[in-house]
């Protein structure tokens, strides 16, 4: 492909074709291969979620799609109201599950602020935090990640994470995703339905979730578009503007935070070309012309992309099991 031919057009749906083919494919994976009755959703009021309870819909029926809202102490109010926006929008039946009590019996909270203590030793409940990776585009050769905190005053501090005190945080908080798939797969066995996964193509390209969290779906059906063509067949399915022009968070965090400032090197339009072009061997000149940036931002972007493939591709393998052959050569073997 020339460089000319190369832009933001490239990745232009013709969305109603789309929309038909992944409501098709739903129905065929759901009712006939998985032997279910309808599917399960957790819905968060982001556009992923949204789109794939809308296709969900249009593929089962809305009497055979559950949505599941949970919220817990961290969440933006903002995700409650507008995931019960688009249960209404589409005839949705859901449930609220707050997950805050789970949470805090498990010893998320905890877990969490302890760790946190380690660098703000008078970190308090009542305070926020954020967690920032630093931008390739910045010359960064290695991701390094920060701890930004707020008192309740308003005041800001931040610090560099040891990777000890980085892992501590994270595991602390994957336990949202683990608790509240767990919800999922709970009204799921209550209705045989499947749970839907809703990552796009970028997220699990560059493993952007949790294992056995938000990564565990029987189906993902939009996990083979780019994100600014989820945008499309958004728009295609009506889904309610405000939260088509709402800019993508983690809503992870009891501070506000971009997906940029926790994982991606750049807004998701200019990530998607960068993405494509690796995954079709264009130029670096040819994706900078798209893009707007330069080459060797280019090739930065290239980089991590490669480097979170490699550091991530634990949470695509599903459980290993022991070769015949090797457990054949065990047998008679004496210890």
């Amino acid at each position: 492909m020339a460089h000319r031919e190369f832009s933001r057009e490239t990745l232009q749906l013709d969305a109603a074709v789309a929309v038909r083919a992944i409501t098709q494919g739903i129905s065929n994976q759901v009712l006939r291969r998985l032997r279910r009755r309808g599917a399960v959703i957790g819905l968060s009021g982001g556009i992923d979620s949204s789109v794939t309870a809308a296709l969900c819909a249009a593929a089962l029926g809305p009497q055979n799609v559950m949505a599941v809202l949970m919220p817990e102490k961290d969440s933006d109010p903002d995700s409650l109201r507008l995931g019960r926006l688009v249960a209404e929008t589409y005839g949705i039946g859901h449930v609220v599950e707050d997950i805050a009590p789970t949470l805090s019996a498990a010893g998320c909270y905890l877990r969490r602020d302890g760790a946190i203590r380690e660098l703000f030793p008078d970190f308090g409940s009542d305070w926020s935090c954020k967690v920032v990776l630093s931008n390739v585009l910045h010359g960064n050769r290695y991701s390094l990640t920060k701890l930004v905190v707020e008192t309740p005053s308003g005041e800001r501090r931040e610090a560099r994470m040891p990777i000890g005190v980085y892992q501590a945080v994270v595991a602390a908080t994957n336990m949202k995703q683990r608790i509240r798939k767990q919800l999922e797969y709970y009204h799921a066995d209550r209705l045989n339905y499947a749970v839907a996964g809703t990552p796009n193509r970028l997220e699990y390209d560059q493993g952007f979730f949790v294992k056995n969290g938000d990564g565990a779906a029987d189906f993902k059906p939009i996990a083979h578009l780019y994100k600014s063509q989820v945008y499309q067949l958004a728009e295609e399915l009506g889904i309610p503007a405000e939260i088509r022009q709402r800019p993508p968070t983690t809503d992870t965090w009891s501070m506000a935070q971009t997906q940029e400032e926790f994982y991606f090197a750049l807004p998701y339009e200019q990530m998607d070309l960068c993405l494509y072009g690796l995954e079709h061997a264009l130029t670096a000149e040819a994706v900078a012309q798209a893009t707007g940036l330069t080459e060797e931002q280019v090739t930065l972007v290239w980089q991590d992309i490669e480097a979170k493939r490699k550091a991530t591709r634990y949470l695509h393998e599903p459980p290993l099991l022991i070769d015949e052959d090797e457990a054949d050569r065990s047998f008679g073997q004496v210890a």
